[in-house]
């Protein structure tokens, strides 16, 4: 056991794209404080982070159907879309900083340019995405967005979905233009260079095993070293967890109030890949469809082009799955060991009003290969069962808490934070939107536990995010000038050339 006092301002647990950019933006903040990051594996953006273990979608709501709800009076209630393209905003003003200030380079290593598409079937569903269309247009943040229900026109935008195609049934999509795909790995990866550039203390194969409060106020953490076998006190007044779904174990051993009636449902996706570079070149798009009924809003299907190491590639899903595991390198144990005195009803009461959930997953986990290309023949008619490998994707675990509304063993399907009433540890649980909106939901965490800094740092913070504190959507004059200097910085408006 090493003795010696490891004492920081700052602890952040997990190498992924929350802490890369929490850190990221605390040093530019507060430039002197200390910070440590514990990493359980060997480098950062491995887990949930990694660029094939999530959808690399941009979201900012353009064409994830399950972002805007249909009334009981018809109406389309876009409110959640227009909150998360609105947070989308702030991480393309925060990474065009970077990228301006020669903080991070190459931003092509980690977005693109691709249009969004919306896609759905049958008469019902095509008066939906036309109502939505309708709803979404009128708003400056989704200004641009094209609507169509005739198959020439859905030809020249998706020539593979098309091709083939049977039309016994109406079908139709929205397409806007100005989409993004992310790998939110190689930008973890650009993120965590320039911390160690700043010499910020990243500590990799290093296993947190425990934290607990001290008598003087700080948060102690008990580090064991992978390798070697040796284990360190390291002590800090602030401390995120941002384990992906490592984080809920941490976050009961706080011991914090906010800690307890929480529980996490794990969920595992597979992706289908496309291995035939002819096929792949034929689809320039993400294009997503309406989630089956009783299936999560996680397992919405989408066609998506994406650029992994400078190359284009193809993937079909997700195709969600279950084990008991937190995270891709978890244990099958994860599962149990999570389930405490405080948070066993919580859980049983999920577990009673998920039953739907649960057969559907079972369901989903004995699919064979031919079943799974059945539902990508869905999108593409003569997809070949030869072209396409399958992939597993990351574990997402969702989070289970009691809420008013939903009463005791609510599953919740966004991303979660959770802060002590102190402010002196946050977690970070959930999944989608998660990385999209990672530098709104570092923000939400630095406010909520720094609020005697936030006068001092705001006018930093708006150098950074421009529209910090604002509603872009009531700004459009705004919006336009932020959106054009971002695509600008961000090379949005000349990627196509380089790849093609």
């Amino acid at each position: 056991m090493g003795n010696r006092d490891n004492k920081t301002d700052v602890i952040l647990i997990g190498a992924g794209i929350m802490s890369a950019t929490l850190g990221t933006l605390l040093k530019e903040l507060v430039p002197e404080w200390d910070i440590t990051v514990f990493e359980n594996l060997s480098k950062p953006g491995e887990e949930s982070s990694n660029e094939w273990n999530n959808a690399g979608t941009g979201h900012a709501a353009l064409c994830e159907l399950n972002y805007t709800v249909e009334k009981p009076d018809g109406s389309i209630d876009i409110s959640k879309a227009i909150r998360i393209n609105e947070q989308f905003q702030v991480s393309m003003q925060f990474w065009s900083y970077l990228v301006k200030n020669n903080l991070i380079r190459n931003p092509q290593e980690f977005i693109m340019p691709l249009p969004h598409m919306s896609m759905v079937q049958g008469k019902e569903n095509v008066t939906f995405l036309k109502k939505r269309f309708e709803a979404m247009s009128k708003n400056p943040l989704f200004e641009g967005m094209e609507f169509s229900d005739n198959p020439e026109k859905l030809n020249e935008w998706i020539p593979l979905i098309m091709k083939e195609r049977q039309i016994n049934d109406p079908i139709a999509a929205t397409k806007v233009d100005y989409g993004t795909d992310v790998n939110f790995g190689a930008l973890t990866r650009l993120l965590f260079e320039h911390l160690s550039a700043q010499n910020v203390n990243i500590q990799y194969r290093h296993h947190v095993d425990n934290i607990k409060r001290t008598s003087d106020g700080l948060w102690e953490l008990k580090v064991k070293n992978s390798d070697s076998g040796i284990v360190e006190n390291h002590r800090a007044k602030f401390v995120f967890i941002g384990g992906g779904g490592g984080s809920l174990h941490l976050l009961q051993k706080t011991g914090i109030p906010e800690s307890k009636h929480i529980g996490g449902f794990p969920v595992s996706g597979l992706f289908m890949v496309c291995n035939n570079p002819e096929v792949v070149e034929k689809h320039h798009a993400k294009v997503y469809g309406k989630a089956k009924v009783g299936a999560p809003p996680m397992s919405v299907p989408h066609l998506d082009t994406r650029f992994i190491n400078h190359k284009k590639s193809l993937l079909f899903g997700p195709f969600a799955g279950f084990s008991p595991k937190f995270l891709k390198t978890g244990s099958i144990l994860d599962l149990i060991t999570s389930v405490k005195l405080n948070n066993v009803l919580t859980m049983l009461s999920a577990g009673f009003k998920e039953m739907a959930l649960t057969k559907y997953l079972i369901q989903q986990v004995l699919l064979s290969k031919e079943q799974r290309m059945e539902e990508l023949r869905e999108f593409i008619p003569n997809a070949k069962s030869e072209d396409w490998d399958l992939v597993i994707a990351g574990q997402r675990v969702q989070v289970i808490k009691d809420t008013e509304t939903g009463g005791k063993g609510t599953l919740q399907f966004g991303t979660e934070v959770i802060t002590a009433s102190d402010g002196s540890v946050a977690a970070l649980l959930g999944a989608s939107p998660g990385a999209s909106t990672a530098v709104h939901v570092m923000l939400d965490v630095i406010s909520r536990c720094f609020p005697e800094n936030m006068n001092e740092w705001e006018a930093k913070i708006k150098e950074m995010i421009p529209s910090f504190g604002m509603s872009l959507m009531d700004h459009p004059e705004l919006l336009k000038e932020i959106r054009q200097s971002s695509e600008n910085t961000l090379g949005l408006d000349e990627k196509e050339l380089v790849l093609n």
